[in-house]
C-alpha cells in the first residue's frame, strides 16, 4: 500500500472506536436510522457503510432476526455491525457460520464486545497505531478466536 494512503487512512483510524453493546441504543430504531447510526461510525473504513436494502437483505436472508414493530434492537444493531464489517473479507454463508457458532457460545454481549475489542485491536496494529497486539478477552476459546 502508498505510504501516503496509509498515512492518510491511519490518521481516520486513530479515533475509530465502535459503541460497546451497553453504549447501543436500547429503544428500537427504525430502518433508515439503523443504517445511518451505523454508517456513522463505519466511516472511517469506507467499506463499511451500510443501506436500509442491505438491512432488508439481511433479515430476507435470515441473517438477522425480523424487526419488531419495524423497529431493530439492541441485538439487531450488534448483529449489524458484526456484518457490515465481515461482509468485506467473508461470504455471506461464512457470516451464517459464524453466527451459528457464536449463539452456540457466546451471548450477544460478550461476542460483539469481544468484535469490537478485536477489531480496533488489530487496526490500531496493521495501521501501526501500537506496536504489538494486544489480548483480548478472558478466556481462550477457538470459538472467540474465530
Amino acid at each position: 500500500m502508498d505510504p501516503a494512503i496509509k498515512a492518510s487512512i491511519a490518521h481516520s483510524i486513530e479515533k475509530f472506536s465502535l459503541p460497546r453493546y451497553c453504549d447501543l441504543p436500547d429503544v428500537g430504531l427504525y430502518l433508515e436510522q439503523t443504517a445511518k447510526y451505523i454508517s456513522e461510525f463505519l466511516s472511517p473504513l469506507e467499506e463499511g457503510s451500510l443501506t436500509p436494502s442491505m438491512v432488508s437483505n439481511y433479515v430476507k436472508k435470515g441473517l438477522i432476526a425480523n424487526p419488531v414493530k419495524k423497529q431493530y434492537s439492541r441485538e439487531h444493531i450488534a448483529y449489524l455491525f458484526f456484518i457490515a464489517v465481515a461482509k468485506t473479507v467473508l461470504s455471506m454463508e461464512d457470516i451464517r457460520l459464524l453466527v451459528g457458532e457464536q449463539k452456540k457460545t457466546y451471548s450477544p454481549k460478550v461476542a460483539y464486545d469481544y468484535f469490537c475489542s478485536e477489531l480496533e485491536n488489530v487496526l490500531f496494529y496493521v495501521f501501526g497505531l501500537k506496536e504489538q497486539l494486544d489480548t483480548v478477552g478472558q478466556d481462550d476459546t477457538q470459538e472467540k478466536d474465530m
